[in-house]
Order: C-alpha cells, then sequence, then structure tokens
C-alpha cells in the first residue's frame, strides 16, 4: 500500500528514482518510519513493480483544487532553502487561488500618454504645494471610473458560492505596491468621488503607511478593481494575475518616446502599453478592447476627463 508522506534523506530519494523505485510504497525500517537506503536496495532486488506498472491501480483523477505536491530535488550545499511564510506565503496562496479559479486572458494596447505628460507637468507645482506628489497614475483612476460606467460588468467581484458575480456599485481601486516584504495591495476607495489631487492624496498616504508596515487593515480590503504599475522600474508588458476574486486588473508600463506617425508624419511621443487582464467568464476579448479603446482616448485627451467627468 501507496503512503502518502514518506520520511526519507534527500540521498536515498534519489536512490530510489535511480532504480525506477516508488518510494512510497517501500517498506521503512529505519526510526520513526524513515525509509534507509538498504530499504530502497532491498525493495528493487525483490523485483518489486515500478510505480507505473500496469498493475499499480489508477490514480485519482486530479482536480484544479487539489494539487499533488512535489519534492524539490536534491539540493548542494551552498543552495537555501526558503519557506514560503508570512506575507509572502500569502501572496502565493492568493496568486495559485487566482490562476486555479480564473480562467486569465490579457489584452494589451499602446496609448499616446503626450498631452497627459504636459498636464501632469504643468500640474505638479501645483501639487507640491499640498505636500502632494502627482504621478500618473491619479489621471489613471479617474479615466478608469468613466469607464466603468460604460462597462460596469469589469468593475465586479467573483461569488464562488452560487456560480455569480457581483457588480459593484462602489469603485474601490486597489494599488498593487512593492513593499520590502513583498506585494501588498492598498486600496483607494470610492475613487469616483474624488479629485485627481484627493486621489493622488490617498495614494501616497496608502504606499507610505504600506512601506512602513503601517498600514490598516481596512486599507486593504473592499477592492473592487487593481492596478500594477513598474512604470517607474521599467518594462515595456507583461500578464498580471488577478487579485481574485476581482475580475480585472490593469497593468501600466513605462513612459517612453518613440518615432510615430501622426498625420503621415512621423514625429516623437511620449508612449507607454497597457495591459488589462480579465476573467473569461465574465468578460470577452472584444469587450476588453472596447473598454481598453476608452480608457486610451480619455488618456490621450485629458481634458475629457474634466468635460465628460
Amino acid at each position: 500500500m501507496l503512503r502518502e508522506k514518506t520520511l526519507a534523506a534527500p540521498a536515498t530519494r534519489k536512490l530510489a528514482r535511480t532504480l525506477g523505485v516508488d518510494i512510497n510504497a517501500v517498506p521503512a525500517s529505519g526510526d520513526k518510519g524513515r525509509v534507509t537506503k538498504q530499504d530502497v536496495e532491498s525493495f528493487a532486488a525483490s523485483g518489486a513493480p515500478a510505480p507505473a506498472a500496469a498493475s499499480a491501480p489508477a490514480a485519482a483523477p486530479v482536480t484544479p483544487h487539489k494539487v499533488l505536491p512535489v519534492a524539490a530535488p536534491t539540493v548542494a550545499r551552498e543552495d537555501q532553502k526558503v519557506p514560503l511564510r508570512g506575507l509572502r506565503g500569502k501572496i502565493a496562496e492568493q496568486m495559485v487561488r487566482s490562476k486555479q479559479m480564473s480562467p486569465h486572458f490579457t489584452f494589451a494596447e499602446e496609448c499616446d500618454m503626450t498631452n497627459l505628460v504636459a498636464l501632469r507637468k504643468e500640474a505638479k507645482p501645483s501639487a507640491a504645494e499640498y505636500g502632494i506628489k502627482l504621478t500618473y497614475l491619479p489621471f489613471i483612476m479617474k479615466a478608469l471610473t468613466m469607464c466603468f460606467r460604460k462597462f460596469p460588468e469589469i468593475n465586479a467581484v467573483v461569488d464562488d458560492t452560487d456560480n455569480s458575480y457581483v457588480i459593484r456599485g462602489e469603485i474601490n481601486i486597489g494599488l498593487a505596491t512593492d513593499t520590502e516584504d513583498g506585494l501588498t495591495v492598498v486600496v483607494v476607495k470610492n475613487v469616483d468621488q474624488l479629485s485627481i489631487l484627493q486621489i493622488a492624496q490617498e495614494i501616497q498616504r496608502l504606499t507610505t503607511a504600506a512601506r512602513d508596515k503601517k498600514i490598516a487593515l481596512e486599507d486593504l480590503q473592499g477592492g473592487t478593481f487593481t492596478i500594477t504599475s513598474a512604470g517607474s522600474i521599467g518594462g515595456i508588458m507583461a500578464t498580471p494575475i488577478l487579485n481574485y476574486p476581482e475580475v480585472g486588473i490593469l497593468g501600466v508600463y513605462k513612459i517612453a518616446k518613440r518615432p510615430m506617425v501622426v498625420d503621415d508624419e512621423i514625429v516623437i511621443r511620449s508612449m507607454a502599453n497597457m495591459t488589462i487582464t480579465l476573467d473569461h467568464r465574465i468578460v470577452d476579448g472584444a469587450a476588453a478592447a472596447r473598454f481598453m479603446n476608452e480608457l486610451i482616448r480619455l488618456l490621450e485627451n485629458p481634458g475629457l476627463m474634466l468635460v465628460e467627468g
């Protein structure tokens, strides 16, 4: 009978693999039920069947909710084994849950940020007078709130208990924040009710608290959509994983000057790539494209946020 878990040294496990022996089937003679090298050699010499033998019982089907554990390979003395615990462990659990439960897809597009770059440059001194560091994220968040009016199903969360999803009335946008302990998603609440400077101020408060390890639990809860931005570090594109059970996550990447064709002339523009990852059970590719087109329309013409907002 096969054991579910076997105590054995790495060298013993390697020997079992070399001899084609299923270590979980080897009778143990060592201390506390540990399988020794001698146990493996004796088992192999007895002519016991290999784990894939036809006489072995059929394996139970593996479901998305039950992943068979895989032992780490034999490690060298210089290697360091690091347990996934604490915040890193929680991040790992959330990422696995998201990939198992949600069929992701990612749509990518580029955005001409030239006008937004100019607007931010003009507004930065005014924001600085209030002690606010003005980035591009408040403008993006404000544009998202306008997009959600036309595409409310993207500002939603999944309810797996009854195979449904909830279109949220509130717009609470999470921001993936890089801290020394790992990725932390802080949540700006009721973004649609805030001005761009108020959004910037709240982002500054939340990210500072997260990096100083003083973030309140309520500032990590209630998100309806998430932004992940690596623009300050670099990168042209990624495929973000959903912050489950949310339906969507926007990826924002670095802004760089590129030669572009405008009115049949080559000009220098400040361009950025953007991606949106969505739960394909709820949102189709065509809706993703239309959503991104609307977001880009607003970011390329930021004055529209004042007129239409």
